[in-house]
């Protein structure tokens, strides 16, 4: 999706996203955390895991059944599914695969549920930094946002600043691009200078969602499957990204910053012009696909990301560290009317970038559990209840 979040925050942001030259610059390590990959802000705390229990599911955790780990190295994130829920397509930075820098994967369910012995189908192209895939209607091509025809080697990221402020590159060498299941690219879909990602595709086969720059801030916009009829969505002041259509296509969930004080303004606005996002203020938003009836959904502060409606369409799943306040995310649960809000997830440092099968029996999600200790983010399978 951090991963995809997760604008890197492949987040928090696909938070969740995704300049120019620093070949494997955010290889894993166990000194990194795992949020810098993904748009989340950094332990501030530097908290130790290596005292963590090893333990896929925690006894709070009443919505999972049935807990796998699929992955187990790397950075792994932003993890979606097929619309027949046969496969999923995720990224990954995993040296163990021959990467350092996001690519995009596939993996079948018939091939067998964990990954820890072979490396999955790699459908990107290995060069530049690739962030945010997803399925295309009829389950044959997957779409992403990549940088590898603006530079080959992994961009940079931004440096860690004095002030310990989180920041997290807009790559403007960001496109999208389709490709076919045995990662031959068969097209690109945005061409425009500046940053094209985050995409997602509705189910009902019609539309893709995406962030963009072209119109001066980071809005959504969506556009036919083919790349026509470009339509802006939002167009307030602030980061808006991360979207996702509801089952039947009529709505979009997303997460969005909005700057309201002059300070929060002018930094903003700053960050922009440099190319630049600091994603640790973020709440859910929710609208009609064409950008109608716009509403608030949460208002817990600090950062609320990765949303992701329940198959009837009346909640949403999304990650917060609005109880910590720093780096300590779990996945929480709110009604579409911002009432309800219950906790989901109880993993003491990251649970993020979730998302339903289409049949609603199962659940995907990225998470720092049971990682021996170190910095790892795998990919975990749920029954859900």
């Amino acid at each position: 999706m951090i991963k995809k979040l997760g604008l890197l925050i492949s987040v928090i942001i696909s938070l969740a996203s995704c300049n120019s030259k620093a070949p494997n610059n955010d290889a894993p390590d166990n000194k990194k955390d795992t949020s810098e990959m993904y748009g989340v802000p950094a332990n501030p705390q530097g908290t130790d895991t290596t005292a963590r229990p090893a333990q896929l599911k925690y006894p709070d955790e009443k919505h999972f059944k049935n807990v796998k780990q699929l992955t187990f190295g790397g950075n792994n994130a932003e993890a979606y599914w097929s619309f027949d829920n046969s496969m999923f397509c995720f990224q990954s930075d995993y040296t163990a695969w021959g990467v350092g820098c996001d690519q995009i994967f596939l993996h079948k369910i018939a091939d067998g549920e964990a990954m820890k012995m072979k490396r999955p189908k790699l459908i990107s192209t290995g060069q530049g930094r690739t962030t945010c895939s997803y399925f295309m209607p009829g389950n044959k091509s997957i779409l992403f946002a990549s940088t590898h025809e603006f530079d080959k080697n992994c961009p940079a990221v931004p440096e860690r600043r004095k002030d310990k402020k989180y920041l997290w590159s807009i790559y403007p060498s960001f496109d999208i691009y389709v490709s076919d299941l045995t990662g031959k690219i068969i097209k690109r879909l945005t061409n425009e200078k500046g940053y094209d990602a985050e995409a997602t595709v509705s189910p009902k086969g019609d539309k893709i969602v995406f962030t963009s720059t072209r119109s001066g801030d980071l809005e959504l916009w969506t556009m036919n499957t083919d790349g026509t009829a470009l339509k802006q969505i939002t167009s307030q002041l602030g980061y808006d990204g991360g979207a996702f259509f509801s089952q039947d296509g009529s709505k979009l969930i997303f997460r969005a910053s909005r700057p309201k004080t002059k300070v929060d303004v002018k930094e903003y606005t700053d960050f922009y012009k440099q190319g630049l996002v600091s994603p640790t203020a973020m709440e859910i938003f929710m609208c009609n696909a064409d950008g109608s009836n716009l509403k608030q959904i949460t208002k817990l502060g600090n950062a609320n990301w990765a949303p992701y409606l329940t198959p009837d369409g009346k909640k949403v799943i999304f990650s917060s560290n609005h109880v910590s306040g720093g780096y300590g995310f779990n996945l929480y649960m709110i009604g579409v009317d911002g009432t309800g809000l219950e906790r989901v997830s109880y993993d003491d440092t990251f649970d993020a970038f979730p998302m339903f099968s289409f049949d609603g029996k199962y659940i995907l999600f990225s998470s720092n559990r049971n990682n021996g200790g170190s910095r790892d983010t795998n990919l975990f399978l749920a029954e859900w209840q």
